[in-house]
């Protein structure tokens, strides 16, 4: 699997990681990940460049919902996708974006069946002098498929509103989805999307029958995210969350680009959709955090991506003696940006109006180090991929989602429009060559 900090800002480093010691089993609560992600000592070695000195690296789904609440009421996502997927991994590569250097990390873990780590560095030295792969070969299938039409869309949108003018929340996060049939490979088709739209949080990670618990019955898959939000960073002392809220389209030159960027900035009600979301980061902060050390630290920025503008905002706090990365995650979890809020109540909206689970689509993915340090991001902009044909792997399907943050000013029409601008670089990854380069253009 890998963290990828291919494009976009902030961009430092790059993990790539292999041959776990252990896959993710028995995990259904988001609790259950600590005593998991701490059945990986740290050991003594050298010293390890970057944020990630070896523990759990892996994923988590929107469905597990708010740690320690009710789960929504609501049917399993349609590929029934697991809860947790991931392992635990001494072995990796770190590649520095800023200084372009990488490092080789492989490490000990006693009686896990692996071979000695100079047999281990030897065969993958090996492996990578015959690395002779081809650029992907991907072709659909199938036409893009929509499974939510716009004016069903647009009626959500609306019931969505008439919540708000009831009282009972102030915004939620609608979303549909898409699906595609294509022939390629799943890691042929990651490296399609890092081209087409590169991000700060990519992301991809692939599991099979290894990674189930007991008793769970899944479908090998995989996740491909081009995700441009943190749902948090931990150092260790310090937690930093980075909500995303407001959207506005690339232009197709310079000067449209500019205008649209500055209509973002100075839109009202974008700027209000995100003072709602930082002041429920701040809120869910204060319950590990220090007393008064919760800040806002830069609100609103502009950050912008390979096809959207996005209003972004940094909230950091100092955590309490005693919280760990699985506290903060059960604190944070699900990200507000993608529910809304009060998250709970905007929970309970998503399912009650989406009427199925979201699988993957708005977790998180990211690790937990034996040092107790965490990143994740929050799972937008991400495809979904499984196997058409268990005869041949380079035969799958693709999944994903598209939404924005509903509230009472908004317009129905333009916010069904805005999740379009969202996914067509999604939806771009997955054309032929030719039409992929072009929209990587645009």
């Amino acid at each position: 699997m890998s963290l990828d900090s291919a494009a976009g800002a902030p961009r430092r480093f790059s993990i790539v990681a292999f041959d776990p010691v252990c896959g993710v089993s028995g995990l259904d609560e988001l609790t259950d990940l600590r005593a998991f992600a701490r059945r990986l000592e740290r050991g003594d070695g050298d010293d390890v460049p970057g944020p990630f000195h070896g523990g759990f690296l892996g994923a988590l789904s929107y469905d597990l919902g708010a740690a320690g609440e009710r789960p929504a009421r609501v049917a399993a996502d349609p590929w029934n996708s697991p809860r947790f997927v991931g392992g635990l991994y001494t072995d990796f590569i770190v590649r520095d974006e800023r200084s372009h250097e990488s490092w080789l990390v492989l490490g000990d873990a006693p009686g896990d069946g692996r071979a000695p780590v100079d047999a281990r560095r030897r065969e993958l030295f090996a492996a990578l002098d015959h690395d002779d792969a081809a650029p992907a070969m991907l072709h659909p299938e199938s036409a893009l498929v929509r499974h939510t039409s716009a004016d069903e869309h647009i009626a959500r949108i609306d019931e969505v509103r008439r919540r708000i003018g009831a009282g009972d929340l102030y915004q939620a996060n609608i979303a549909h989805r898409f699906t595609r049939a294509i022939s390629g490979s799943s890691v042929d088709l990651y490296r399609r999307l890092r081209v087409v739209n590169a991000a700060p949080y990519m992301a991809y990670l692939a599991w099979d029958e290894t990674h189930r618990a007991p008793g769970t019955s899944f479908a090998p898959g995989a996740l491909l995210s081009a995700s441009p939000e943190l749902l948090f960073d931990f150092d260790g002392e310090r937690v930093t969350t980075r909500p995303i809220k407001g959207t506005a389209p690339r232009g197709r030159d310079a000067a449209e680009d500019e205008r649209n960027a500055r209509a973002l900035l100075a839109s009202e009600k974008d700027r209000a959709e995100l003072a709602m979301i930082v002041d429920l980061a701040r809120n869910d902060l204060g319950r590990i955090a220090i007393t008064g050390s919760v800040a806002v630290e830069a609100f609103p920025r502009l950050e912008s991506y390979a096809s959207v503008h996005h209003l972004v905002a940094d909230v950091a706090a100092r955590v309490r003696p005693g919280i760990d990365a699985v506290d903060i995650l059960a604190a944070l979890f699900p990200g507000g940006s993608i529910t809304g809020a009060p998250k709970l109540a905007a929970i309970d909206v998503i399912a009650e109006i989406e009427r199925q689970g979201r699988g993957f689509f708005t977790g998180s993915l990211g690790f937990i180090d034996t040092r107790g340090h965490a990143a994740f991001n929050i799972l937008i902009r991400t495809l979904v991929w499984r196997p058409q044909d268990d005869s041949s792997p380079a035969r799958g399907e693709v999944s994903f989602h598209v939404g924005g943050g509903i509230t009472w000013p908004s317009d129905a029409a333009a916010e069904e429009q805005e999740t379009l601008v969202k996914g067509s670089a999604l939806a771009a990854a997955l054309e032929p060559l030719a039409e992929a380069a072009a929209a990587a253009r645009r």
